[in-house]
């Protein structure tokens, strides 16, 4: 017996592709799978222009080495050529005409003194400007004490110069303070010889040759003085047989100090 039912097919053929087509890719989705991720070329004019600084950088360099090895091997030439040295002072005379109270604290100041500056170069000259003096009283133990102050004009100390400078030294600008005043009307009434201590102050040019250094500070002090306040009009001489006097100069010429 023979069974005439139809009976429909599960799933016919192309009912897939007909639900969901599928087409073929096109060239712009070929080229762009294919295609590998983009990047920036390095820029070349940015490379050339490292490398010109870099160029410049070590030619200024080398430019400013050579400088330095040319002025200091011309510093060297003329410090052997002229050789300077430092010059000398000695205070020679220290007379005391006046040194009293006129009231409680302020101190009558009237000294004669005299300094002699030696060059010892024969080749270096030196242009001083003027000079501030400040005479101190010393004591172990206590600050130093202004008792007076003075100047010296500006001069030219020459090569191979000796030159004798003269000052008057007058009263401090001040009263003094009590403790201060106190303790050096106590030694000047017990007619004592005071401990006396000599600074100078000034700027100095150095000349070598054509060579001229700009103007630096030198400071001259001088100590193991004595002197002691007159009784009467006479002035007293103060002892400087055994004063020595230091000189702080700092002379620079390019490289070298002296």
């Amino acid at each position: 017996m023979t069974d005439d039912r139809v009976y429909p097919a599960s799933k016919p053929p192309g009912a897939a592709a007909t639900a969901n087509p599928t087409f073929p890719a096109n060239k712009a989705q070929l080229y762009n799978a294919n295609r590998p991720a983009y990047r920036q070329p390095a820029s070349r004019r940015r490379t050339h222009s490292r490398g010109c600084c870099c160029r410049c950088c070590c030619w200024t360099t080398f430019v400013i080495i050579l400088l330095i090895l040319l002025a200091a091997a011309a510093s060297a030439v003329v410090y052997l050529i002229y050789r300077p040295r430092q010059p000398s002072f000695t205070v020679s005379s220290l007379k005391v005409s006046s040194l009293n109270f006129t009231s409680a604290n302020h101190l009558t100041t009237a000294i004669s003194l005299s300094v002699i500056a030696k060059n010892p170069n024969k080749n270096v000259g030196f242009n001083y400007d003027v000079t501030d003096i400040t005479v101190y009283k010393t004591s172990p133990g206590d600050d130093d004490v202004v008792i007076g102050k003075g100047s010296i004009p500006s001069f030219v100390h020459g090569k191979k110069n000796t030159t004798l400078l003269k000052s008057t030294i007058g009263s401090p600008p001040g009263d003094l303070d009590e403790l201060s005043a106190g303790k050096l009307k106590g030694e000047l009434k017990a007619k004592k010889a005071v401990a006396i201590k000599i600074v100078l102050d000034t700027k100095v040019k150095v000349k070598m040759g054509s060579v001229k250094s700009p103007k630096s500070g030198i400071r001259v002090t001088c100590e193991g003085i004595k002197a002691a306040a007159p009784s009467g009009k006479k002035a007293t001489t103060a002892a400087t047989s055994a004063a020595k006097c230091k000189v702080d100069l700092r002379i620079k010429i390019w490289k070298f100090t002296f």
